[in-house]
């Protein structure tokens, strides 16, 4: 069964964040495609040392977890990254691990190429757009397949569950994770 990754880049598990791609996960099984969600709270994601080891061991050698969620994204057909703006920008974490998964997949076999999904930002009041161009350069320079909505993929909310609030952000972002769940289906 073709299967997307989705990422909640938040360190609250059940922040805003995680709402957001819980609802994108509905989607995409509603679409009949399996949908596994794996968050970073918890966790300590290191900043890629340009080491290049990856390109000798095939995998990321620093040893925070991260090459878990690497094979998991090999296995998938999709990758949907929902972040989190701090300060105008993605969460630091969440660009840390786009960084080294690009860095894996250049280094060894381009797993991330021909692989469909794409951003999603989540904030209180801006810095949406910022954040969403700057994840989009990690989906661009791996030769990944990003379909778009009716408008960008943010949706508003500071509290826990506010972003589901927001009615046109979360159908925007619906229609996205409905359009990835589509065309991994058409490309199949």
């Amino acid at each position: 069964m073709k299967k997307v990754l989705l990422l909640s880049g938040s360190p609250r598990p059940n922040g805003n964040c995680a709402q957001v791609i819980e609802e994108c996960a509905k989607v995409i099984r509603r679409c009949g495609l399996e949908a596994e969600i794996y968050s970073l709270a918890g966790k300590k994601v290191e900043s890629c040392t340009a080491c290049y080891r990856c390109k000798d061991e095939g995998f990321c050698v620093l040893e925070d977890g991260l090459d878990e969620l690497i094979e998991k994204i090999r296995d998938a057909d999709g990758f949907i990254v929902a972040s989190p703006v701090y300060f105008g920008t993605a969460r630091g974490d969440v660009m840390s691990a786009l960084q080294r998964i690009g860095m894996v997949s250049m280094a060894t076999d381009n797993f991330l190429s021909w692989k469909v999904g794409g951003p999603i930002a989540i904030a209180r009041r801006g810095g949406h757009t910022a954040t969403i161009q700057e994840m989009l350069m990690f989906f661009f320079i791996n030769g990944m397949i990003v379909p778009g909505s009716t408008y960008w993929n943010m949706a508003f909310g500071k509290q826990p569950g506010e972003v589901l609030n927001d009615v046109e952000g979360m159908n925007t972002i619906r229609l996205f994770a409905e359009n990835v769940a589509d065309l991994i289906k058409k490309i199949a």
